[in-house]
């Protein structure tokens, strides 16, 4: 199993620091990343955050092009409904070009109110508008209406749809899965079967919001403070714009105790690299799961503490998966 990190470049407000040396910051772990033999590095897309959560992946996924040699890039992802297609065409061609062939195109539909209201988007339409981008990215490419075209051929395009229905609309398209549900095989296949894919193209990667720690609980007072923020903004700003009430705060440590536990945004891994490997062993056990990514960096965290898991998922957990 591959196995990378993930970054979504955030900035919060208690622990705000200069921007230049965020993104300078995250731009050296990914050159260390790359220098220890991580697989690949993915980054995220949101707009309207406090916290300056990062804008446009594709343009960071350029930089970090030109700061490694072998990580391969990836974006999970590009929200498709809020960006025209030739735009992502054209903006994934460049990085592939600049990375001599190391992207990853990772589409979703985003899913917040305010986000679309900006970029003047139909959310109701967030899903098909989604399966239309990948149907129009492909044929720009294919047709030469954009230029220049991708180095790999085909570009992969990994679709970041939660639920039995993406599933299946991912395997209909004969996209990668960006997800590593165990629940979500069955219908993935199934669309592949629909549109004539062989059940063996089915390929699934996903991510875990992760701190590795050799020293759990010397570590867990920091994480818990981040860990809290990341968490409640995310929950904050899924209901934002619409008639549902806020959610009350995650409580971490009831979350630390289950060891792997779906929390609403996702699954939460903590602990040394030899628990976190266990865990990632057990959940995709039996799925066709080509690499996982770990969080980099949880809002805001302190550089010390995100190079040491850095270093930490490159050295010791990485090798523990390489058989998965």
């Amino acid at each position: 199993m591959k196995v990378g990190i993930y970054f979504d470049l955030r900035n919060p407000p208690p622990w705000q620091q200069n921007w230049s040396r965020l993104y300078g910051f995250a731009l050296e772990m990914c050159e260390e990343a790359d220098r220890l033999g991580l697989d690949s590095v993915w980054f995220s897309e949101h707009h309207g955050f406090e916290d300056g959560y990062l804008p446009q992946p594709l343009t960071m996924a350029a930089a970090a092009a030109a700061r490694s040699r072998r990580l391969r890039l990836g974006t999970a992802v590009v929200a498709a409904p809020l960006h025209a297609a030739p735009e992502i065409a054209e903006q994934a061609a460049l990085v592939d070009i600049l990375s001599d062939g190391r992207l990853d195109l990772g589409l979703g539909t985003g899913y917040r109110v305010p986000e679309y209201r900006l970029y003047g988007a139909d959310l109701g339409k967030r899903y098909t508008t989604t399966d239309q981008r990948v149907r129009e990215i492909r044929e720009l490419w294919a047709s030469g209406r954009v230029t220049p075209v991708p180095l790999q051929d085909p570009l992969p395009i990994w679709l970041g749809y939660q639920g039995p229905q993406g599933a299946r609309r991912a395997g209909r398209l004969g996209t990668g899965l960006l997800s590593l549900d165990p629940a979500l095989l069955a219908p993935y296949r199934e669309g592949l079967a629909e549109s004539g894919y062989d059940g063996a193209a089915a390929r699934m990667q996903g991510s875990f919001t992760t701190f590795v720690t050799e020293d759990p609980e010397a570590d867990w007072p920091v994480v818990r403070r981040h860990l809290s923020y990341q968490w409640d903004s995310y929950r904050r700003y899924m209901v934002e714009g619409t008639d549902r009430p806020e959610p009350r705060p995650i409580d971490p440590d009831r979350w630390r105790e289950t060891g792997l536990a779906a929390t609403g945004v996702g699954q939460f891994l903590y602990g040394t690299p030899e628990t976190v490997a266990e865990a990632v062993r057990s959940y995709v056990k039996g799925l066709p799961a080509e690499g996982v990514f770990l969080w980099a960096s949880l809002a805001g965290m302190p550089e010390d503490m995100v190079a040491r898991q850095v270093r930490l998922i490159a050295g010791t957990l990485r090798p523990l998966l390489a058989d998965v």
